[in-house]
């Protein structure tokens, strides 16, 4: 079996389909034991505390992402930083946080953003 680059694997991940992507992740957390969305827990739970300091942040929780589920992953993208693979779970598990604990200014600009691409947003 012939050696696979870094580069060859980014590759396919640019090519593949989401939902080839969506059992290539399932085959991982199978065979491995790892779960694609714990980063995503992990980061978000220290901020939790936090919230109660500063009353003027706020928390945007993605809500829907109606008829435009492919807009939606790609401005989640940009807003987190995640990967295709991890932006698309994400959505998938709506109600979903995707920013905890910012200026509440901020959060109205990744709520307009959202709901431009087609999702409902809360903001709590």
């Amino acid at each position: 079996m012939a050696k696979l680059t870094q580069e060859d694997i980014l590759a396919y991940l640019d090519e593949a389909p989401i939902l080839e992507l969506n059992e290539l992740v399932k085959a991982i957390e199978d065979k491995y034991g790892v779960s694609a969305a714990a980063p995503v827990a992990v980061a978000a739970a220290p901020a939790e505390g936090e919230g109660a300091a500063a009353p003027s942040n706020v928390t945007v929780v993605l809500t829907g992402f109606g008829d435009s589920k492919v807009g939606v992953i790609k401005v989640v993208r940009e807003i987190t930083g995640l990967g295709l693979v991890e932006a698309k779970k994400l959505v998938d598990t709506v109600p979903a946080e995707l920013k905890k604990d910012v200026p509440a200014e901020e959060a109205e600009n990744i709520k307009k953003q959202l709901t431009d691409a087609g999702a409902t947003v809360e903001l709590k």
